[in-house]
Order: C-alpha cells, then sequence, then structure tokens
C-alpha cells in the first residue's frame, strides 16, 4: 500500500464491530434469527403454494423473498410497490434474472426481519402473503385503466387525493394499518 493513502480503522467502526459480535452471542440474537428464518419460509411457501406466486431460487434460504411477478401475475414490480407504498407496506421493486430494465423490474423483494422485531411469527405472515396479493390485483387493475406506460400509472397515484379515490387501496391501507397496530413498536 503506498504510504500516506490508506488509513486505519476508525475507533467507531472497531466500536461497532465489537458491539455487533458481542451481539450475536447471545441466544435472545440467535433465537431471533432462527424466528427470520422460520418467518421468511413460510412467507415464500404461502405465496408460491397459496398465491402462485414464481419466487427466483424457488423459496428462500435467507432473510429476503424475492419474487417475480411479471411471469407470476403479468404486473411489473415498480407498480407493485407504488401500491404498497400507498397501502402503508414496505417493499422493494427489483431486478430479476432475465430484465432489461431496472426502472421497470420483474420483481419484488420482501425481507422479514423489520416486522419479525416488531413480534411476527409464522402465522402472522400468511396475513402478510394475502396483502401482497390483493397489492398486486389493485396494480394489475390499475394498470388496466391507465394503459402500459408507467408514467400514466404513476399519474393516476400521484397525489394523496387520486390515491385515496379507489376504494380499494383505501380498503387494503385500512386492512393493513388495523393489523399492524397490534404489533407495537417498541
Amino acid at each position: 500500500v503506498f504510504p500516506g493513502l490508506q488509513g486505519g480503522p476508525h475507533n467507531l467502526t472497531i466500536t461497532a464491530l465489537a458491539t455487533a459480535l458481542l451481539q450475536t452471542m447471545d441466544p435472545a440474537y440467535i433465537e431471533y434469527q432462527q424466528q427470520v428464518m422460520k418467518n421468511s419460509r413460510i412467507l415464500a411457501d404461502t405465496l408460491m403454494n397459496k398465491y402462485g406466486y414464481r419466487l427466483i431460487g424457488n423459496g428462500t434460504d435467507n432473510h429476503l423473498v424475492l419474487i417475480d411477478v411479471k411471469k407470476s401475475k403479468a404486473i411489473d414490480g415498480a407498480r407493485v410497490e407504488r401500491i404498497m407504498e400507498i397501502c402503508n407496506m414496505a417493499a422493494n421493486k427489483n431486478t430479476v434474472p432475465g430484465d432489461t430494465s431496472a426502472l421497470v423490474p420483474s420483481g419484488i423483494r420482501i425481507g422479514s426481519p423489520a416486522l419479525t422485531t416488531r413480534g411476527f411469527m409464522e402465522e402472522d405472515w400468511e396475513k402478510v402473503a394475502q396483502f401482497f396479493d390483493r397489492s398486486v390485483a389493485i396494480a394489475k387493475e390499475i394498470k388496466d385503466q391507465t394503459g402500459t406506460k408507467l408514467k400514466d400509472f404513476k399519474a393516476a397515484l400521484d397525489t394523496k387525493e387520486k390515491a385515496e379515490q379507489n376504494p380499494k387501496n383505501e380498503a387494503l391501507k385500512k386492512d393493513v394499518t388495523d393489523f399492524s397496530r397490534t404489533f407495537p413498536t417498541i
């Protein structure tokens, strides 16, 4: 290494790493990580077997589920992500093998740690899968009304008032809110 161009590790980085390693030795942390994996698997199984979604990797081996909504339900991840945002759900559009656009990818990525932290157990993820499937159905319906251009889809939902005009959006948002309130954030 050329002298003067590379610094050493900062104290805050060393402290953060030491703290993280200490936490991983705690039996409660191990139990939490096992629950994260159980939750991720039940979400994957429910989406595939009950709702007919195609998952990249045919399931999951970690805390993430990557759903190919285009091959499963003929809708792209960008539209589904927007509906989920409106209805108080967090997920990310994500490219899948074969995609040519990162702006309008075919997939949606859902992670299980945040909701596991709030206390979600396996049976609660079946409800999450149902909410996701309802989001996809709403996105398809709006796409059918607005046409193939993503900008037209987004324009139909670009203000709170426009988003609230769709009664299915509001019903899903209310159901998500009511369900999530049963899991405290503290």
